[in-house]
């Protein structure tokens, strides 16, 4: 992969052909945007680089190509195309998703969320159609939080919910997000400039990836999502003693990456007893450890799901006070930080009544499910209605990997399903 910096390529417009009017085009696109990464091999774009500048340049052209009024690349890097409603003033609905990745994803988590409304106000477009209310298309800056450990950078600026601490953390290399920004060229000191919610908003919409195999497992191409799973994210450091580890008898020491393996077993038996529920210890690591001493330090995450909130902390306090009673029975200290907390968010019933409409005057089955990764969505709803539209992804419905792949048919439906979801919302304005 390279990162170029002159527009590839683009499909033709969106339209009737042989009977996938958007998805073949989606994948494509797809395609082209994945070719503009960090990494010659892999498909790796982190917030405020020189490569996350080329892909938001990438997608400013092309919404330009589908006809929107207004693109632009906002303060924080968010890419937002407009299309103009019938009649000035009136409200807007807005959607989208982010096209940072994870190091060595994959190409459509986030980005089909971009890709598939751009070419339904493509068609719209090419037909000379305006609706009842604003089309606003966001590209988000940084979802996945990659670089600096942050999440949902642009929606959080797009609601007027930036954190302005967040400015002075620093990456690997020691670069603070402020240096960073200024150098891509962003403006972090007119990140408020960015907030789109302070004007008559109907609500969020995104449509994403299962990134499961749900509804693969069940030979369906769309999910209506019925919530996001609430979520915590936790760091931890134990701290032991060193000792050689051929004199120090076993019942006398004091093994940090011990109490961390128990540790790590212990959340996997408390989130096994609950249905629903999901612990995963995604990081364990031994600091300067040698073969031959006894780990005096050891750090680990945690991150912890669930579908309500009440029954996610309930899980974490029970896992707090285990860790805390095998840390003593070790003779071992530990400590911990909190990094991350989003509440478990359920669907708007309106929008969700939408898109359920959607998928079932397309033809297809109605399933609902929820969502089990956090999303923009989330990050919008303490904003506006959010909900949500599932699509199914194939390889055992693995994603956040190259090994990610979505079949052009199941994209064509979720683009249509958009397409009559648009419609049925003016209806509904129109109380017809």
């Amino acid at each position: 992969m390279t990162s170029p910096h002159a527009a590839p390529p683009l499909p033709g417009q969106s339209g009737p052909d042989a009977g996938l009017p958007f998805g073949n085009s989606i994948l494509a696109l797809a395609d082209a945007l994945a070719a503009i990464s960090e990494q010659a091999d892999a498909l790796t774009v982190t917030y405020a680089t020189a490569t996350h500048r080329a892909a938001a340049e990438w997608l400013q052209r092309r919404m330009l190509a589908c006809h929107f009024d207004e693109v632009g690349i906002d303060a924080v890097g968010n890419v937002v195309g407009r299309y103009h409603a019938r009649e000035s003033g009136a409200a807007q609905l807005l959607t989208g998703s982010h096209f940072d990745t994870v190091r060595n994803g994959g190409r459509y988590d986030g980005r089909l969320g971009i890709l598939a409304p751009m070419e339904v106000v493509a068609a719209l477009a090419a037909a000379g159609r305006r609706l009842a209310f604003d089309i606003v298309v966001i590209g988000f800056a940084d979802e996945e939080g990659v670089r600096f450990g942050t999440t949902f950078l642009g929606s959080s600026a797009v609601i007027g919910a930036f954190d302005t601490a967040v400015l002075e953390r620093r990456d690997a290399d020691g670069i603070t997000m402020r240096e960073a920004m200024q150098t891509a060229g962003l403006a972090p000191d007119a990140i408020a400039c960015a907030m789109l919610t302070d004007r008559p908003t109907i609500g969020f919409v995104e449509i994403h990836i299962e990134q499961g195999p749900v509804l693969l497992d069940e030979n369906l191409a769309l999910g209506v999502v019925s919530a996001i799973n609430g979520a915590v994210r936790m760091m931890f450091e134990i701290d032991g003693a060193a000792g050689h580890a051929g004199t120090t008898p076993m019942n006398g020491r004091r093994d940090a990456a011990c109490a961390a393996a128990e540790a790590t077993l212990l959340i996997e038996r408390r989130c096994s007893a609950e249905p629903a529920l999901v612990g995963t210890v995604g990081m364990l690591e031994v600091p300067a450890g040698s073969v031959n001493v006894i780990p005096a330090q050891a750090r680990f995450s945690l991150d912890l799901r669930a579908p309500d909130d009440a029954q996610r902390d309930r899980a974490l306090a029970d896992i707090l006070a285990g860790i805390d009673a095998l840390c003593r029975a070790r003779g071992v200290r530990w400590r911990s930080e909190e990094i991350m907390r989003a509440p478990a968010t359920a669907a708007d019933p309106g929008l969700r009544g939408l898109w359920r409409d959607a998928v079932t005057g397309i033809g297809l089955p109605l399933r609902e499910l929820p969502s089990g990764a956090g999303h923009d969505a989330i990050r919008m709803a303490g904003a506006c209605a959010q909900a949500m539209l599932f699509v199914r992804c194939g390889a055992g419905g693995i994603s956040h990997s190259p090994e990610e792949t979505l079949d052009a048919a199941d994209a064509d439906a979720a683009a249509r399903a958009f397409d009559l979801f648009l419609q049925l919302l003016e209806q509904r304005m129109r109380g017809t």
